[in-house]
């Protein structure tokens, strides 16, 4: 138990800060902050958001410009500011107990945060770069929270109520569950499906196709994905245009490839005659049907309905033109559950 001399001793060098009450009996303490230290308080944190809105690690990775010296010595100044915060209120509060400092969840954030800064100048003073420890950094301006009494309850009250979520969440995590089993039992390998020249063909020593597999323009971000023999896919190798060279369509066989002709190409795409599963899927290979996981990021973004409908051609040129029934559902049954999540929540507030 905090000394009740010392405590009146700190109140008063303080004071400038903090309003500090105390019971009668002296067995507990509560610090009120002052509005004035209170506004001082949401002033450092928005400076504290433009500083690192300026930080710009790229440019000058070694910190010898004049604006990083700059930011630098702001940044500083916010770390002692809150450093200094935390201490005063250790000295008043107390620092364990229900009452005291880390009794209250966002002292225990402010608590963090200040530590977390402590091992960042460490490594500072010792140069070692540990990244991971100044992302920490970007949690200071949560500390308005608990500054602003009506943004604090109105983040109490979004927190409590995520629990009264949970038949909301396990309603999408089985519709996502669903989806994705359709999605691999049906599509698996499917968007791999690329035109390959025939097994048995061969060119001219000193001669290759231009790539292993058709590719519109050099270019795997949007595939021609083709349907195999036992699908019933909208795209065909048959469906492969002809090569297109400056502008003009090329309609030489592989026989004159080596001949001199003038302003006349090859049209090799007429030779991409076999749909094969390869090994690459669209977009880097993020979208795919391949496994569960793989299947969860293509709903996810299904459901943004960002990129979607270029998913469902893949989808219907490798497999079936009905195809788009699944992604019709789909949508609806989220939004469906949006409508559910946000009755919830009415429901709840």
């Amino acid at each position: 138990m905090i000394n009740l001399n010392s405590f009146k001793l700190t109140v008063f060098y303080f004071n400038i800060f903090y309003n500090v009450m105390y019971s009668c009996d002296g067995k507990e303490f509560s610090a009120v902050i002052t509005p004035v230290f209170s506004r001082i308080s949401i002033m450092v944190i928005l400076l504290n958001c433009v500083t690192l809105g300026m930080y710009q690690p790229c440019e000058n990775i070694d910190c010898t410009s004049e604006r990083c010296q700059i930011l630098q010595a702001f940044d500083a100044f916010i770390y002692i500011f809150f450093a200094l915060e935390m201490v005063v209120k250790m000295v008043a509060l107390g620092i364990f107990g229900h009452r005291c400092y880390l009794g209250d969840t966002w002292n225990r954030l402010d608590f963090f945060i200040v530590m977390a800064g402590i091992v960042e100048y460490s490594l500072d003073l010792q140069n070692i770069n540990f990244s991971a420890i100044r992302t920490v950094r970007v949690l200071r301006p949560l500390k308005a929270i608990n500054r602003v009494p009506s943004m604090r309850i109105l983040v109490n009250l979004l927190l409590d109520t995520l629990p009264m979520l949970g038949n909301v969440l396990l309603l999408c995590f089985f519709v996502f569950f669903i989806f994705g089993i359709i999605g691999v039992q049906l599509w698996a390998g499917l968007l791999r499906n690329r035109c390959y020249p025939e097994e048995n063909f061969t060119l001219t020593s000193g001669i290759t196709l231009p790539t292993p597999y058709y590719q519109p323009e050099e270019d795997d971000e949007r595939p021609f994905i083709c349907s195999l023999a036992q699908d019933n896919g909208i795209m065909s190798c048959s469906d492969v245009p002809a090569r297109r060279e400056g502008g003009r369509e090329c309609c030489l066989d592989k026989e004159d490839a080596l001949a001199s002709t003038v302003g006349l190409c090859v049209n090799w795409n007429q030779y991409y005659t076999r749909c094969h599963t390869g090994h690459t899927n669209p977009h880097k290979g993020a979208i795919n049907f391949d496994n569960i996981g793989y299947a969860w990021i293509v709903i996810f973004q299904v459901i943004t309905l960002e990129g979607w409908v270029e998913i469902m051609y893949y989808v219907m040129d490798a497999h079936s033109f009905y195809n788009f029934i699944y992604f019709i559902f789909l949508i609806i049954v989220s939004f469906y559950n949006l409508l559910c999540m946000c009755s919830e929540m009415k429901h709840v507030s």
